[in-house]
């Protein structure tokens, strides 16, 4: 399947990044725990550079534990810092605080040795479509946050947020998004929902998760679909779709399987968690998410 997704205004979006990224002094940037690679913009690297980072792994209540413990090293071993939440619940976002402290520790020893006191640090926020950043933005603010409105020198659009007296929040809508150079990455996009099931072949989609968890994570399907004999007797995604079928009662005239609606059925199990914690990629110093069974993070 060909998954696509031409974004209109990536150039004006990059701009808008270049002329903002000399006002700040940390990005924060909004992954997806289930794709960590796969949600980010290849782009942020050299916008970003010599600027302090922190990585969120959003949806980590979603991702398989072990993996999202195996992806925080493979961030921290490339400089940057990483916290693990739930941008919906709440979940880990007072690590947030101390932690932008310790990454911009050398630019507020900077400032103190100026006679520069309590200077709050600059972040911008960034994160493709659908990663949750406004969510994460409206929960780590609260009610207790200022809008400060434009500042001079930043582009039409850009919203700072002040926080507290430490830290304020440069929120630039759409800042960034991916292109698909491979293609894999807009399949794994589509699998967690970040691309409409409108433009998408939704059973090609699901036969693809499903060849995924036949190998990585067997156990949740057999969980969730009762399917333990059907495994046992052959891992035809085709037939295990089929399956899912009929224990969800997808049927048509003629008791037909309606694979379509049990696609739709399987994708959104596994979008909202039903099927388990389950990532579609693991860190890999050769190639992500196809990896040997040696290399499991989930066994180390």
């Amino acid at each position: 399947m060909n998954v696509q997704w031409y974004p209109g205004h990536m150039t004006k979006a990059k701009r808008m990044m270049q002329e903002n990224i000399k006002l700040i002094d940390l990005i924060i940037e909004l992954l997806d725990a289930r794709v960590p690679l796969s949600s980010r913009n290849p782009d942020i690297d050299e916008l970003g550079k010599n600027k302090a980072r922190l990585i969120l792994l959003n949806k980590a209540d979603l991702a398989d534990e072990r993996v999202n413990d195996a992806w925080m090293e493979y961030f921290k071993a490339r400089g940057c810092f990483v916290v693990k939440v739930n941008a919906k619940s709440g979940a880990g976002l007072k690590q947030i605080q101390p932690v932008v402290q310790e990454a911009c520790r050398e630019k507020i020893e900077r400032d103190r040795r100026r006679g520069i006191l309590n200077r709050p640090v600059r972040a911008m926020v960034v994160g493709i479509p659908n990663v949750g950043k406004s969510t994460f933005i409206n929960s780590f603010a609260g009610k207790a946050c200022t809008k400060t409105g434009n500042k001079p020198g930043v582009t039409k659009g850009a919203q700072w947020i002040k926080l507290n007296k430490q830290l304020e929040l440069l929120d630039t809508p759409g800042i960034l998004w991916p292109k698909f150079e491979d293609q894999q990455v807009g399949m794994k996009l589509a699998m967690i929902g970040s691309i409409k099931d409108e433009i998408l072949n939704t059973e090609e989609l699901a036969l693809s998760l499903i060849r995924f968890l036949l190998h990585w994570y067997p156990e949740a399907l057999e969980k969730r679909y009762q399917l333990a004999d059907e495994l046992a007797a052959g891992t035809d995604p085709v037939a295990v779709l089929e399956s899912v079928a009929k224990v969800r009662g997808c049927l048509v005239k003629g008791s037909q399987f309606d694979i379509t609606k049990a696609a739709g059925i399987l994708l959104d199990d596994y979008r909202s968690g039903r099927l388990g914690r389950i990532t579609l990629e693991f860190p890999d110093s050769d190639e992500v998410g196809e990896k040997s069974e040696t290399s499991d993070p989930r066994q180390e």
